[in-house]
């Protein structure tokens, strides 16, 4: 029987500071309330016109590539900390300067800049995690930290909600507010890891020992994580649908309801991450993350393909539950394996420019499939994302035997 020993056992045993960033993890997405929210301001509070608030948002995602990459570049050099601190600090003053003003131009820009700052802080907090755990902990780790963030955020857009009906500048201060306090427990109890990058003899593997150049050279040296990220972009591009595609089915399937069924099916979404995935982490155990990844793409597959088929509501919502345990999956093993082949040197670097690559699948995703759903139905739409689903998961398995070969040789050149 699976207990309750049992559904937390993946998660014992990790150094203190991990607990204290999944505690800081739901705090943060408790307060989630602008970014949920910001095309609703942009429009009904700000003004703008949907396509204004298209090219606002565009810009904001744009502003995101640089703010990446200087992130994960000071990480490297300054400390992760530090970066937290300086950034996080910054869109928290960002927040609490949008709550003291009227809706206008200048809140849009406002919040593009703290939405701009906590992405330069994102590569840190990755490096922070995956310098304070050990391969055998990694997983359970980000884990850990993805399941926070799930807990925090299936309330607090609800909360947003509620607050943005009679109480906008409690938006941006509850917000503010929230991130403040998540803040504090990170500068309280974590302390600055970049120091453990300078002694290479820790790595625990040759991928991972420290190493000197820029960020391009270490990269054409690991080649697999170039394919990686082609082949998760496609998965990325796949995923997007469900919140693109998805409200359109549910619009003309269920005329009327849609748009409330489809809210349903998003907390259903938010209600399997965090229940099943301690299960699946606990049933995966001694899976290499490449195999999980394997396994993944099958759920995307098989769940994105079915809502071509399917029309009924119940039979939507396992769809929605069979595409959610490859979503558990792959947000279990992407970034272990990420970390797994990176020297301890570039972790910040390179948790900024390997997810900035297949999440192009994220944004390219709405605009290929809605040029294509000009030509062709919904329901062969969703036919086409299972086959590609398919596709990228073979080439994933590909990818998989030819590192099995890559290591196999090393091994036979070590003995040598």
């Amino acid at each position: 029987m699976f207990s309750w020993k049992t559904w937390l056992s993946p998660y014992r045993g990790m150094p203190k500071e991990i607990y204290v960033i999944f505690a800081a993890r739901i705090i943060n997405a408790l307060g989630c309330f602008v970014m949920p929210l910001l095309t609703i301001i942009l429009t009904q509070n700000i003004g703008l016109s949907k396509q204004m608030t298209g090219l606002y948002i565009s810009i904001s995602g744009l502003l995101n590539v640089p703010s990446a990459l200087i992130g994960g570049k000071l990480a490297d050099t300054i400390g992760r900390k530090k970066v937290i601190m300086l950034f996080d600090g910054l869109a928290i003053a960002f927040y609490l300067a949008a709550g003291l003003l009227r809706p206008s131009l200048l809140m849009a820009y406002i919040l593009m800049l703290a939405g701009a700052c906590m992405v330069t802080a994102g590569p840190a907090h990755d490096a922070l995690i995956a310098d304070l755990t050990t391969a055998q902990t990694r997983n359970g780790a980000y884990a850990l930290s993805y399941m926070g963030w799930n807990i925090g955020f299936a309330i607090g857009p609800i909360m947003g909600g509620i607050l943005y009906r009679n109480h906008l500048p409690l938006l941006f201060i509850g917000d503010a507010l929230t991130a403040l306090v998540a803040l504090v427990l990170i500068a309280r109890f974590i302390p600055e890891t970049l120091w453990k990058t300078k002694i290479t003899v820790t790595a625990p593997s040759r991928l991972e020992k420290g190493e000197k150049g820029s960020i391009m050279a270490v990269l054409l040296k690991r080649p697999i994580l170039l394919y990686f990220s082609v082949i998760m972009m496609g998965y990325n591009f796949a995923y997007a649908q469900w919140a693109f595609m998805l409200p359109m089915q549910t619009i003309q399937d269920f005329p009327g309801f849609g748009a409330e069924y489809f809210g349903y099916i998003a907390a259903f979404n938010g209600f399997v991450v965090m229940l099943f995935t301690p299960i699946v982490l606990k049933i995966t155990e001694g899976i290499s993350n490449m195999r999980r990844m394997v396994c993944g793409g099958i759920f995307y597959a098989l769940g994105f393909g079915m809502l071509g088929i399917f029309h009924a509501l119940a039979l939507i919502f396992l769809c929605a539950f069979v595409y959610t345990l490859g979503e558990i999956i792959l947000a279990i093993s992407v970034t272990p394996f990420v970390v797994s082949h990176t020297p301890i040197s570039h972790r910040g670097r390179m948790n900024s420019l390997i997810p900035m690559i297949f999440r192009l699948g994220d944004t390219l995703g709405p605009v290929v499939m809605g040029y294509i759903l000009t030509y062709i139905s919904i329901e062969s739409g969703w036919r086409l994302i299972g086959i590609s689903a398919l596709f990228f998961t073979v080439l994933m398995f590909g990818l998989e035997k030819w590192e099995g070969r890559q290591h196999i040789q090393v091994s036979k050149d070590a003995r040598v």
